[in-house]
């Protein structure tokens, strides 16, 4: 950023580590008040040591209770830059690897930086592709129970005969089947995480075939609970921040109890907790859900986090940050 308005603010943190820490924005666009709660929060932290920036992270986020990440971490210099110029706090920890860009939403939680390297149409499928597979990493398996378990009548009768023959020997519950193989899809994937180079990756894959495939000629669980599990796993992986994306596979445990002791009403009731929760959290006083909670149709935030506006049309920054300095290009009226 070669901009003489950049700054870069430095503070020692822990009383032992004397941890070198840096916030960094441009001062005639970001928010005083977002910056003085930055630093405000940094200064009132008493801890002996900071390691990494993800322990900075817990400590200044606004519920540390909560399984969301109220703040974005990266490695890209790219999306810190991006981010700096849009009115955010950048916050650099000695030795980490990871940035801290506050405040997040689910809008930029849900970003990749190659979004904004490809042409529109192509990154607003992608952008509509993320949040289908959200929906795809929480409700297929609890669907699935709902449907087995309380409400066959809703399905048509040829589908509900093809259910019924393919769990004519499986001796469990559809719950208990549905938590058996995602259980066992976490200590895969797990498995792969922690054994580095191909062979990890090869152990995920063929595990997940092997035990797959075994368990559907033992009868412990039905095809149709396999082919469910492997597109929700495969969900998992379309979410750009890991963290966000294990909130959601933690979440989907949650799903799958309530339907498999209240049906679709189970289903409903996770939802609308879920949706309570996002809607209540914040990110340095910013709404989480922003910009759907407040939709941002002033300041033309959907056009950055539904979908992929074209650049000529991005002439401001987004609002959720409020900006000194809104307007990042001069308007074409005739565009």
């Amino acid at each position: 950023i070669r901009d003489t308005r950049l700054k870069i603010s430095p503070k020692s943190i822990g009383t032992r580590s004397k941890t070198d820490v840096v916030i960094m924005y441009i001062d005639d666009i970001v928010d005083k008040k977002l910056v003085d709660e930055v630093n405000k929060r940094i200064s009132d932290i008493d801890i002996d040591a900071i390691l990494d920036s993800s322990i900075l992270e817990i400590l200044i986020e606004d519920n540390y209770l909560s399984l969301f990440p109220q703040m974005e971490n990266t490695e890209r210099p790219d999306a810190v830059a991006a981010s700096i110029y849009e009115g955010r706090v950048a916050i650099v920890v000695d030795n980490s690897p990871f940035a801290i860009l506050v405040p997040a939403t689910i809008g930029t939680i849900m970003q990749s930086s190659e979004d904004h390297y490809t042409r529109w149409p192509e990154a607003t499928m992608i952008r509509l592709f993320r949040l289908i597979g959200a929906i795809l990493i929480l409700l297929p398996g609890p669907l699935y129970v709902a449907l087995t378990a309380f409400h066959p009548g809703l399905l048509p009768t040829k589908i509900t005969y093809f259910l019924g023959a393919s769990r004519i020997n499986v001796p469990f519950p559809a719950i208990l089947e549905g938590i058996l193989m995602d259980t066992t899809m976490e200590l895969l994937r797990e498995a792969g995480t922690r054994i580095s180079g191909p062979i990890g990756t090869t152990i995920g894959i063929v595990g997940g075939l092997v035990i797959g495939q075994a368990a559907v000629e033992a009868g412990i669980v039905s095809p149709l609970m396999i082919i469910i599990v492997a597109i929700s796993t495969v969900a998992t992986f379309v979410i750009p921040s890991y963290e966000f994306s294990a909130a959601l596979r933690v979440v989907k445990f949650g799903f799958y109890l309530l339907a498999g002791t209240l049906g679709l009403y189970g289903i409903t009731l996770a939802t609308i907790i879920l949706i309570s929760h996002l809607a209540k959290l914040n990110s340095f006083g910013i709404p989480f859900t922003s910009p759907y909670s407040g939709l941002g149709m002033e300041e033309g935030d959907l056009k950055e986090t539904l979908v992929k506006a074209p650049i000529q049309r991005l002439w401001l920054r987004p609002g959720f940050t409020h900006p000194k300095n809104k307007q990042r290009m001069r308007r074409d009226k005739k565009k």
